[in-house]
């Protein structure tokens, strides 16, 4: 009988659908998600990266080479003295602890959701200026092996945003960033909101038979 019993569980399973329809559905990427980077730039399509290389100094999974190198005087790069001249991030030791986004101090390097990507090579691994730098829109440049939907290309700053600086709730409601290509100045970050935990049964105020308020 214990053979027909599994067979009844089985059955009753049928129809009831657990899981999403992957790649074609996926569900929503939380707005402090750590994805890959990217290479921001300024309104004016002016690089915001001036090659301090304090991202390279605070990683510590040492995924990150930069050189700066100085801004050439007819055609500069970025506003600074100096600019991000070689720039790579080795995706297969990245452990995506964001230590170099908060170290920026020019709000540079930032987040995309994206993070579904599968390499055929190592080299492709090893993401470099060209790659990381986002687009004339503003937004993150898809790779051949990408696998990417339409939020992949939202909020790519929305991470730095939500927990700088040192998240202080001081800084809520405060704008503070520099704007972005094809973003323009992005909303501050809104108050956080405190989740009260219900009370339970046994704690809620015992109702008087008599229609009082109990005193």
């Amino acid at each position: 009988m214990s053979f027909f019993k599994g067979f009844k569980v089985t059955a009753e399973q049928i129809g009831h659908v657990v899981t999403v329809q992957y790649p074609e559905h996926k569900r929503p990427k939380p707005e402090r998600f750590h994805g890959r980077h990217v290479l921001n730039r300024y309104e004016d399509g002016m690089e915001k990266c001036i090659g301090c290389e304090l991202c390279a100094g605070v990683c510590p999974a040492r995924c990150i080479y930069v050189r700066g190198a100085d801004n050439p005087e007819d055609a500069p790069v970025s506003p600074g003295e100096r600019y991000g001249f070689v720039y790579e991030i080795n995706y297969l030791r990245c452990i995506h602890c964001d230590l170099c986004v908060e170290a920026c101090p020019t709000e540079a390097i930032t987040e995309s959701k994206l993070f579904e990507f599968s390499f055929t090579n190592r080299q492709d691994a090893i993401y470099t200026k060209s790659e990381l730098v986002v687009a004339d829109d503003g937004n993150p440049q898809q790779l051949p092996w990408e696998d990417w939907n339409e939020t992949s290309r939202q909020d790519t700053s929305s991470w730095m945003r939500a927990t700088s600086p040192s998240g202080s709730a001081a800084f809520e409601g405060t704008t503070q960033w520099s704007g972005e290509l094809g973003y323009g100045v992005r909303p501050p970050e809104p108050p956080q909101v405190v989740a009260r935990p219900k009370p339970l049964d046994s704690e809620a105020p015992a109702a008087d038979p008599e229609g009082g308020d109990g005193h």
